[in-house]
């Protein structure tokens, strides 16, 4: 034992030797209770940064020298993956990320569907005619090409994403409803193919929204095929949450198995009460597919409301041809009549999220049109007394007068299948929302408070104050378990020559602010965050520091 010592003394007496020839940056995280995510038990010690880069994790009082850190009491972690992130735009307007760093998410996953690239010369006149508060010159063609733009302007988290199936059809098919034939399906898997040795980490899919929902599962198997030639992974937001959720499970597991692909249900839920009970068949499902050998998994949000516009609220049919084609439609009396039926009549065609939730439990939260604003905040059943006309005919009106699908929460699931799912040994978390500040822009419009508070809420209510699960358990989930899944190389775990993502928090304290009324408020008790080596955040407060870098996929060439 004492040979084994001073062997081990010897050594770390050479590295900090080998260390102090470096002139890069220098950190020492001290006495902190190391959460390392890699199944070891916590314990306290050290962490020295050299560079970008974890050099040392040693017991306490060995290390010395460059910035200082004091962790003790406070919980030291890998940093924390955001795997559903909608900061395509948010990261645009802000790089500082400052409703996610507070948390502690330090790569923040993007491309639910729909991703910033490919695009083609029609796409971006559309998509720069049609922007919102955060407005930008489209200057790339390509998904590489919007990341390498983004980190180049400067973000303090770092970003990865998914080429959206959506995207891959707009480009080719534009918002036709039809089906590829053998030639355009060629193009489709080619932008695939081309997003894949970019870095892109997969195929993501958003089934219930046109254009994606026009989509059969015989061509997402074929753009998964290629997705899997690169060890990707297909993740969707699946065709439906609600009435048709076993067989929109089933679709996922048949594309799955039929591209050979690792797949992942994103934000799972069973929305509206009347299915609430079939969570748990869902779960079977899952775990008789991955007995079988298929890889699937599962991420969600910590809330039992979702966010998503008053589109999920009408056919996709009347938004064949993007929104002008949508609104030309919802002007037709003939069409409005036949579509404010379709609306009303519960269906398993479509998923009608307004049946779900009803007037009452949808919640107004974003415009584009400033005179519709002061609806912030209001139900659509407040809205329709307002304007004294059916919740069905207001959102139609609200549709066409704002210029955009309008912004809505949909209040659908039950807290007893959120912590089921909390539970669950596949379970990944993400916000499925844009990362903001609390001021300038946006302000102008409210936002679900997962944008502010969904890791830290799992941190607080979950773990801490409900004990869904154990803290080690979620800093498992919230680092190392979405690492493996996308095949990140070198993150998610605190290890010896990984990238120094630190995060440093107070258990006791952690805890998310942001409420539906009020979901504008930072999340408190994250202490420091540390990106590639570079601190973000000192003593809660953000260094203004942007270090964050394109995190590829295992396709990247």
């Amino acid at each position: 034992m004492r040979k084994l010592a001073a062997l081990a003394f010897l050594f770390l007496t050479l590295l900090s030797c080998n260390e102090e020839k470096s002139t890069g940056n220098r950190i020492v995280i001290k006495n902190g209770t190391i959460y390392d995510a890699t199944g070891t038990p916590p314990f306290v010690g050290d962490i020295l940064i050299q560079d970008d880069t974890i050099a040392t994790i040693a017991k306490p009082g060995i290390l010395r020298g460059g910035t200082e850190i004091d962790a003790k009491g406070l919980v030291v972690a890998p940093g924390f993956i955001n795997m559903l992130s909608w900061s395509t735009e948010t990261l645009i307007a802000d790089g500082r990320s400052m409703s996610e760093i507070m948390q502690g998410i330090t790569l923040e996953v993007m491309g639910e569907g729909n991703s910033m690239g490919p695009v083609n010369d029609s796409m971006r006149l559309d998509a720069e005619a049609d922007m919102g508060d955060v407005k930008y010159k489209i200057e790339w063609s390509t998904l590489r090409g919007y990341l390498d733009w983004l980190t180049k302007r400067g973000v303090s988290c770092n970003v990865a994403s998914f080429v959206g199936a959506a995207t891959v059809r707009q480009n080719v098919l534009g918002s036709k409803n039809i089906a590829p034939n053998a030639e355009e399906l060629i193009k489709m898997k080619n932008l695939v193919r081309q997003a894949m040795e970019e870095g892109a980490m997969g195929v993501g899919s958003a089934l219930i929204y046109a254009p994606g929902f026009y989509a059969k599962t015989d061509e997402l198997i074929e753009l998964c095929k290629v997705a899997s030639e690169y060890d990707g992974m297909y993740i969707s937001h699946m065709r439906s949450e609600g009435n048709r959720l076993l067989e929109a499970v089933d679709e996922l597991l048949t594309i799955a198995k039929e591209a050979k692909i690792r797949a992942e249900i994103y934000h799972l839920k069973a929305a509206g009460k009347q299915n609430w009970d079939k969570m748990d068949e869902v779960i079977i499902k899952i775990d008789q597919a991955r007995a079988a050998g298929l890889q699937i998994s599962t991420n969600m949000y910590t809330y039992i409301a979702g966010a998503t516009g008053l589109d999920a609220a009408m056919p996709p049919s009347v938004q064949e041809g993007g929104y002008k084609e949508w609104v030309r439609r919802l002007k037709d009396p003939v069409i409005r009549k036949q579509i404010l039926k379709e609306m009303r009549t519960p269906t398993d065609k479509w998923e009608n999220l307004m049946i779900g939730a009803t007037a009452k439990g949808m919640l107004l939260a974003g415009f584009k049109s400033d005179s519709l604003r002061y609806l912030t905040g209001k139900t659509l059943e407040e809205a329709a007394k307002i304007y004294d006309k059916t919740p069905e005919e207001t959102a139609i009106d609200l549709v066409i007068k704002d210029g955009s699908r309008v912004e809505v929460v949909y209040f659908l699931m039950s807290e007893d299948n959120v912590k089921q799912q909390i539970r669950l040994p596949y379970m990944t978390f993400g916000s499925d929302a844009g990362s903001m500040a609390p001021e300038g822009l946006f302000l102008k419009s409210s936002t679900h408070p997962r944008a502010y508070g969904n890791f830290a809420r799992l941190l607080g209510k979950y773990v801490r104050d409900e004990k869904v699960i154990s803290l080690q358990e979620a800093i498992y989930k919230l680092s190392a378990l979405p690492a493996s899944r996308l095949k990140i190389k070198k993150r998610g775990t605190l290890k010896v020559g990984n990238f120094a993502d630190i995060v440093i928090f107070d258990p006791l304290s952690i805890q998310d602010h942001a409420t539906f009324e009020k979901p504008h408020q930072l999340a408190t008790g994250m202490k420091h965050v540390v990106v590639n080596g570079v601190p973000v955040l000192k003593d809660g407060v953000h260094t203004g520091a942007k270090p964050g870098r394109v995190v590829y996929g295992p396709g990247k060439k």
